[in-house]
């Protein structure tokens, strides 16, 4: 396998993962371990919860469910094979498993974005047209939102990943990360990327600026339609279902913005790492307790399977 740059078309790519930590590799494997673990159970336990209990059959928790299934893909496109190199000496993976990787987290992070502005636009109709909300929020148009952004989210990592393999790649194999991520691969392509570097600052602005853009105007109407409400009272339970959301948002967002819109150096790439950590493994467990901390609906509802379990 060829290190230096020269005219081997490369087959195969060694993931680096956590090489800086060789004395951690119990301890990390025992974290990343327990994290997904909790990541699968509680994201399952919501979408069962959610799918048993007849209150929580709203457009809301609708979202939620895709969501989390969201985040449970996610995060088991990542963990397995991050779990099992801490054990591998040559932490080898080919060429089509790379891209492979890729075209999933792609897929389902441009799917959680466009589902994102989704779940703003579902609390904006919730909280300034109350009234309607059962009208404008039909099941047929949630469903169709749902289904628009996983069809969304498919073609743009099709796309990319069409032009992914149009690369050559010729040496170094190594990639300095846990996993197979568009920057790392353009790194070390022997081929032109201007092509994919275009299409990737064409989708930032389509998945990343629209979805941002729709979800601030949802947020400014919100906070407008907040404020008008007299009582104290009011205003906390309208401001408490939107919480959650926002903090999500926050969390998706700031980390990916940090990740892919910062400027490649040796020392980001390390940073990079960590912050890649957070939105392919952290924040996949954090949504379920995000969403359900000060959520009444959800902890009346497993009051109530606790009930039907244990009577």
């Amino acid at each position: 396998m060829a290190w230096g740059r020269n005219s081997t078309t490369i087959t195969n790519f060694i993931l680096l993962g956590f090489y800086e930590f060789p004395k951690l590799t119990i301890v990390l494997f025992s974290i990343f371990l327990g994290i997904y673990l909790m990541t699968v159970s509680w994201n399952l336990g919501l979408i069962t919860l959610i799918r048993v209990d007849s209150h929580l059959h709203t457009p809301m928790y609708f979202f939620l469910s895709n969501l989390s299934f969201l985040d449970i893909c996610y995060a088991s496109t990542i963990a397995p094979r991050m779990l099992s190199d801490f054990f591998q000496k040559q932490k080898f993976i080919s060429f089509t498993g790379c891209t492979t990787q890729y075209f999933f987290l792609s897929c389902l992070g441009l799917t959680e974005s466009c589902l994102l502005a989704s779940m703003a636009y579902d609390r904006y109709a919730a909280i300034c047209n109350p009234l309607l909300y059962t009208a404008i929020m039909s099941p047929t148009l949630c469903l169709q939102m749902v289904a628009g952004s996983f069809i969304t989210g498919f073609l743009g990592s099709f796309i990319q990943l069409c032009a992914l393999l149009q690369l050559h790649f010729c040496g170094p194999n190594v990639i300095n990360h846990f996993f197979c991520d568009l920057p790392q691969l353009m790194i070390l392509s022997c081929s032109d990327t201007f092509f994919l570097q275009v299409i990737v600052s064409v989708f930032t602005v389509f998945y990343g600026l629209a979805s941002v853009l729709i979800i601030m105007i949802s947020y400014g109407y919100i906070v407008a339609t907040i404020l008008k409400i007299t009582s104290a009272e009011g205003r906390s339970k309208a401001f408490n279902t939107c919480a959650s959301h926002l903090t999500a948002v926050t969390l998706f967002y700031g980390s990916g913005t940090f990740v892919y819109l910062w400027p490649n150096s040796d020392d980001s790439l390390s940073q990079n790492k960590l912050v890649s950590i957070v939105y392919t493994v952290v924040i996949p467990m954090l949504n379920p307790l995000i969403y359900s901390l000060r959520n009444r609906e959800l902890k009346d509802a497993l009051d109530r399977w606790k009930k039907r379990i244990f009577s």
